[in-house]
């Protein structure tokens, strides 16, 4: 397929009622992307970290009752999962497009990294430009971007991680829906490719 990147009607599946309406509209319209971008960025990824990587297309499998709010394609250097492990993201919500380099609450290394980040504050607040965005929770759409935190937010938030077990450390860019809905598909493919680009060193720190 070729890739013409993302449309209204593909951020408006996330307002249709019902688990199995949504699910079916996020298989037809989203995951078809999503395996896209997977397929193509992973050994983009592969060759940016030096570590084989591999994609994940969320399955939602667990759910019975309340539909997604959002979907993702995750990468990991890992074949049989990416939860575990740090790893990069491109995913919806209703409202924007996230790109994430993500350590969410399953990596058994998240304390050891909150304490790496904790003391590469500095270098970090110089290598990550101040419009990307922080989060400590994977499943909330709000996220705070870098330039609005003071160096004393942002150690509390790598101290967070540190010593909270469901506490995560999320750094990505947010392209909201307008923005995301005008641009070519390979337009948005450059914009994701410098994004992980900036993340790269956020991953070589774990």
């Amino acid at each position: 397929m070729k890739f013409n990147g993302f449309t209204e009607h593909d951020f408006d599946v996330f307002t249709i009622d019902g688990l199995e309406n949504r699910m079916e509209a996020i298989q037809q319209h989203i995951r078809p992307k999503l395996e896209y971008l997977g397929e193509y960025f992973s050994p983009a990824l592969s060759a940016l970290t030096g570590d084989e990587m591999f994609h994940h297309v969320a399955k939602h499998a667990r759910r019975s009752v309340n539909p997604p709010d959002d979907t993702w394609v995750a990468f990991a250097n890992n074949k049989r999962g990416y939860k575990k492990h740090p790893h990069f993201q491109i995913g919806l919500w209703k409202t924007h497009l996230f790109i994430w380099f993500a350590m969410i609450y399953e990596a058994p290394q998240k304390a050891e990294f909150g304490k790496v980040v904790e003391e590469n504050a500095e270098r970090i607040r110089s290598i990550i430009p101040p419009n990307f965005v922080w989060s400590g929770d994977h499943t909330k759409p709000e996220a705070t971007t870098f330039s609005s935190m003071s160096k004393e937010e942002f150690v509390a938030l790598s101290q967070r991680v540190q010593q909270v077990k469901k506490a995560e450390l999320l750094c990505g860019l947010h392209l909201e829906r307008s923005l995301v809905t005008a641009l070519s598909g390979d337009e948005l493919i450059r914009k994701i490719d410098d994004a992980f680009e900036t993340l790269l060193p956020l991953y070589k720190m774990n």
